[in-house]
């Protein structure tokens, strides 16, 4: 059975409908989302599902099935306000939705076979996508997930410090925590993190977390009873995200399941800063050169 490629979009309705054109990098306007499905059917996955906000259904639908059509199976879930489907019977008035341990839970009813998470905006890179799909075939169980592991040096920004979840990996290269640092740059050949005004350095490898999740359907059991638990807990407010990594300690913590930390020499690309698209495009740009990628994605 071949895995399903779940793609965290609900955040981007609006990149997607009138203004989508605003946010293409490739040399036809393809955008982030497009190189990682490309990877994702090249890499041998058999389902993309996106995640979305319901009113922009037909929207996405008129994106993606033409060029997709015959290329891979699709489906699309909604990530809503409805608390009354996890059995939560409290009325929360929210703008923003619940993050993105909530997200993956709108899949619960569409996915049932081993599958991976992404980041609608992140480019990941091909060698990332074929080594989920190595590891989601060969070797995830119920108690066995991963996390495509990213070298730091490669996923920092020219233009500012960015949020990171650092990784403590064990020996035998699993997870034993990941630790969010909220201001990593580089400063000449060395990576740091600054905290309370003080400046640590980080080695070039240290492996960080860019929300690249390998799991099975059996996390939708526990992601629910901890969601329930976090609705309850954070109703008065209206702020807070259930993110995947607070399903993940869980996990961690309980010994329920290890996360094994597949390591990638890919670069990641985002756009944190608008001075980052030209250089997201620009590596785009280069790889098409390289022949990596196709100068017309999908013709």
């Amino acid at each position: 059975m071949k895995p399903t490629l779940l793609i965290l979009a609900a955040g981007m309705a609006s990149r997607y409908g009138s203004m989508k054109q605003i946010d293409g990098f490739g040399p036809n306007g393809e955008t982030i989302i497009d190189y990682s499905i490309y990877d994702a059917i090249k890499a041998g996955f058999g389902k993309v599902v996106f995640i979305i906000k319901e009113e922009f259904e037909e929207n996405f639908k008129a994106i993606f099935e033409p060029k997709l059509k015959g290329k891979i199976e699709t489906g699309y879930v909604f990530q809503n306000f409805d608390l009354k489907q996890y059995g939560i019977d409290l009325e929360i008035e929210r703008t923003k939705p619940w993050g993105t341990g909530h997200a993956i839970l709108a899949a619960r009813h569409a996915v049932k076979e081993p599958f991976c998470v992404i980041n609608a905006d992140d480019f990941y890179g091909l060698d990332a996508f074929q080594k989920m799909v190595q590891f989601l075939t060969e070797e995830v169980t119920g108690s066995n997930y991963s996390m495509i592991g990213y070298e730091i040096a490669k996923t920092l920004s020219d233009f500012g410090s960015v949020s990171r979840g650092v990784c403590k990996v064990s020996h035998d290269g699993y997870l034993e925590e990941i630790i969010e640092r909220t201001k990593v740059f580089q400063e000449g050949e060395t990576v740091i993190f600054e905290e309370d005004g003080e400046k640590y350095p980080l080695a070039i490898d240290t492996r960080v977390s860019m929300n690249f999740w390998g799991f099975t359907p059996e996390v939708f059991k526990l992601s629910e009873e901890l969601f329930r638990d976090f609705a309850h807990e954070h109703h008065s407010d209206p702020k807070a995200e259930f993110f995947i990594p607070i399903i993940v300690e869980t996990l961690l913590n309980s010994e329920g399941a290890d996360f094994k930390v597949v390591p990638t020499d890919s670069k990641w690309f985002g756009v944190t800063y608008k001075e980052d698209k030209p250089v997201v495009q620009a590596s785009i740009d280069e790889l098409i050169k390289e022949g990596v990628y196709p100068e017309n994605l999908w013709n």
